[in-house]
């Protein structure tokens, strides 16, 4: 069976990115079609398997620069071509589920998050970007929002990474989507016969949305340690929130070794982001580390209240006061066993999510099949 994988862009490494590592575990054969390639920061990833880019991949810094090419994005995803494929996955966060199939190919769209500055955070977009920038978002964006509802149509098999994704998919595009979680790597994340630090950990890339600031701020406001691990923009920004105490350190981008050693040993993580998925709590919650998240988004379907962690209801300072104080307090009545998160989290396997994605390839492909008979 040839399969072609469709993904945004290959410009980092991140937790899409991973995902068509998973894809490649199904199809490794697969050849990859995407917007750009910047192969020195993707590394050796995918580099068995054929890649195919658009014509902005001639453009000059065009790794450096595609973001601001919003408006040409869908002309460029249109452009490839898919005959002679016996079935197309898209991998999406932006216009990578916009393709063009034949009628007879069977595409399953995989949905991380319908795109995000066109919907719901268009208006905290605008107004963290320069007048040059929303000048053109005022002009184009309700043409990117109409070509986005347009091409989700065209799909046909839609998943969400979480029930949180499929409200927001049924809510933009009027399409109803299968839901399946995406796995833990249990492999690099598992639990320590150690006992646990008097300190906390919050774990992410230090962008604006994560709101890192939050656990520093509570943190520092209860006189309590924190690890923060992570680089990014807003990296200096939270170092002077942070204003040299001694509480809160700072380790930059962490090496696997110390981050698996201090994701295992950390009291809980502290996670603050109202994320579509977040892989980052099961990976705490894989090393038998119990999370206080903020209760919106993903965080909701993999954080298990008053099992593997609890919830703080506002992104706000004292309401995370709140949460890590109730926290302690069920710490205290040992309610977390690590056992009992660690099982938890291991049921988000990499076998389960093959079972359930191979089982909607399956019902999809009879479905188109069926269509033409």
């Amino acid at each position: 069976m040839r399969v072609a994988i469709v993904h945004d862009w290959l410009v980092n490494y991140g937790g899409a990115e991973l995902f068509v590592e998973y894809l490649l575990k199904l199809y490794p054969q697969a050849e990859i079609f995407t917007l750009v390639h910047d192969k020195k920061k993707i590394g050796n990833h995918f580099q068995n398997n054929i890649i195919h880019t658009s014509k902005m991949q001639k453009l000059p810094k065009a790794s450096k620069i595609y973001t601001k090419l919003l408006k040409f994005m869908p002309k460029a995803f249109e452009s490839f071509d898919f005959t002679g494929f016996d079935l197309v996955i898209s991998s999406s966060s932006s216009c990578a589920k916009g393709i063009i199939t034949p009628p007879y190919v069977p595409h399953i769209a995989f949905i991380h998050s319908p795109m995000r500055y066109a919907w719901d955070l268009f208006f905290d977009y605008r107004k963290r970007s320069g007048k040059l920038t929303r000048f053109f978002m005022d002009r184009w964006m309700s043409q990117i929002r109409l070509w986005d509802y347009i091409s989700s149509q065209r799909i046909d098999t839609i998943i969400g990474n979480s029930k949180y994704i499929a409200r927001r998919i049924k809510k933009f595009w009027n399409r109803d989507a299968k839901v399946v979680y995406l796995p833990v790597d249990v492999s690099r994340f598992s639990p320590a016969n150690c006992e646990k630090e008097d300190y906390y950990v919050a774990f992410s890339r230090l962008v604006p949305y994560k709101r890192m600031d939050l656990a520093i701020s509570a943190c520092l406001e209860l006189r309590r340690k924190l690890v923060v691990i992570g680089g990014g923009s807003e990296f200096q920004n939270l170092q002077k929130l942070a204003n040299g105490s001694p509480l809160i350190k700072f380790t930059g981008r962490a090496s696997d070794e110390d981050l698996l050693s201090y994701l295992q040993k950390a009291k809980a993580l502290i996670f603050c982001a109202e994320e579509d998925y977040g892989f980052v709590p099961l990976e705490a919650q894989a090393c038998g580390t119990p999370v206080i998240a903020f209760g919106r988004g993903g965080a909701t379907e993999t954080v298990v209240d008053g099992v593997t962690g609890t919830f703080f209801e506002r992104q706000e300072t004292s309401s995370l006061c709140q949460g890590i104080l109730k926290f302690e307090q069920m710490l205290e009545n040992n309610v977390f066993k690590k056992e009992n998160i660690v099982r938890h989290a291991n049921s988000f396997s990499q076998e389960r999510f093959q079972k359930e994605f191979l089982s909607i390839v399956d019902e999809t492909i009879e479905k188109v099949k069926n269509s033409y008979k």
